[in-house]
């Protein structure tokens, strides 16, 4: 453990991890829970993020308005997320109003009411968070893709859930989700900023230290993503496309130069699809490729909106692009830039005490250890020109490339046609 990070696992399973950090006088803390939409069942789709909505309803001791108070009153801020494999509880506050907010938390996290007059009436708001990603075609495609590839798996699911599903949760289906994983051994705890590790201990133990219930989490098994051609209509201005393949799991040996390969084809403004789709052509406002990294798998993706006219023109664009980098890799100067780009965006992220609480929570959460910006940044420099030539090759696959447009009516896409049109 490198000297900055301290951790102690209490008797029942849940870690804290802190980071001293004496020249800030703030300090951020988290629970990050590892349940999220891939550990729902069928009936009980969008449980995850329905529970985090309803942690902040109120609890025993404080009505919600009272709770949405709590920190606000001292500066702070209260909030939380849910992924597809965890989710957080955080607070971000003054050094000495960490008191505060680890009873805020704490409070939440043991005394939630989940009354069933506020299940319904929070099923509504979510229902209308639903309809309006649903009204966001740029960011929905993404979720039907991912829908699409993993098929019924849990991982390919929507976070938020369906609106049929979200009418079908209740106060029973609440209480045995979070029996079975809002357990010790599910639960890290991590704190960054003016704090002191011991002390962080033992404002935690005498409640995180005695509660017991279900076990740590158990996986579905890991989702096999077939190859899809998928087109939806909407009534959109745009054409949407997403292309994607299967990607790596967080522990693959070519995670690394897989980073590297992404950030050079479309990870900013300098990046090779946005140099040429948007500022050398014209065709598109937002061009940009991902990684979606899960404990057992991934998935790699490029997503571009355009005029319904040009959307062949961009999937052939895109095409080119990447047989390009297939056949000759990367220059030696686009190496090093890389390199620079993400170690500089590395450190700088870490400047926030929440950032750095970030990092100690999921990386312990999922790696079963802290994961340090220094370990990264020696990874990163090894990555060859010849391993990222490999990663390419091993991805972009022409027989595991898959497809999907979303907008109005008339242009699907024929990708056989397009591939052999990309020199494919």
């Amino acid at each position: 453990m490198n000297l900055l990070y301290k951790k102690t696992l209490l008797p029942n399973g849940v870690r804290i991890i802190t980071e001293e950090i004496d020249h800030v006088r703030s300090a951020a803390i988290g629970m990050w829970v590892g349940a999220g939409s891939r550990d729902e069942r069928e009936g009980f789709e969008g449980i995850s993020h329905f529970i985090e909505h309803m942690f902040f309803k109120g609890t025993e001791h404080r009505t919600a308005r009272a709770l949405a108070e709590s920190l606000e009153a001292v500066g702070g801020q209260l909030n939380a997320f849910t992924t597809k494999e965890y989710t957080c509880y955080y607070a971000k506050i003054l050094d000495e109003d960490l008191d505060l907010a680890i009873d805020v938390l704490s409070d939440m996290f043991f005394s939630s009411l989940f009354d069933e007059k506020e299940i319904e009436k929070e099923k509504n708001v979510v229902i209308e968070e639903i309809k309006m990603y649903e009204d966001s075609p740029d960011e929905l495609i993404h979720d039907v893709f991912s829908e699409q590839v993993w098929n019924d798996h849990p991982l390919g699911k929507p976070i938020l859930g369906t609106e049929e599903s979200i009418k079908a949760l209740n106060r029973e289906k609440i209480m045995q989700f979070l029996t079975e994983h809002y357990a010790p051994d599910n639960l890290v705890i991590s704190v960054a900023g003016k704090i002191k590790h011991e002390e962080v201990v033992n404002k935690l133990s005498p409640q995180f230290g005695n509660f017991n219930r279900g076990g740590r989490r158990v996986l579905e098994e890991t989702p096999i993503g077939r190859t899809i051609e998928f087109y939806q209509k909407k009534d959109t201005e745009q054409m949407h496309i997403i292309m994607g393949v299967p990607g790596l799991g967080q522990d693959d040996e070519d995670i690394y130069a897989m980073h590297i390969f992404n950030n050079i084809l479309g990870g900013g403004l300098s990046s090779r699809l946005f140099q040429e789709i948007r500022e050398q052509r014209g065709l598109a406002y937002s061009v940009y490729s991902y990684h979606s990294t899960y404990v057992d798998t991934g998935l790699f993706a490029i997503y571009a909106g355009t005029s319904p006219k040009n959307t062949q023109e961009v999937i052939v664009c895109i095409l080119e692009e990447l047989m390009e980098m297939k056949e000759k890799g990367i220059s030696a100067e686009e190496l090093a830039r890389t390199k620079a780009q993400i170690k500089g965006g590395l450190y700088l992220g870490l400047e926030a005490v929440s950032s750095r609480m970030s990092r100690l929570g999921k990386t312990e959460l999922t790696y079963n250890r802290v994961l340090s910006p220094e370990e990264v940044v020696e990874k990163l420099e090894k990555v060859t020109l010849e391993d990222v030539l490999r990663v390419i090759g091993r991805l972009w696959k022409k027989e595991n490339i898959s497809i999907m447009t979303m907008g109005p009516s008339g242009h699907d896409v024929v990708l056989p046609d397009l591939l052999k049109q990309s020199g494919w």
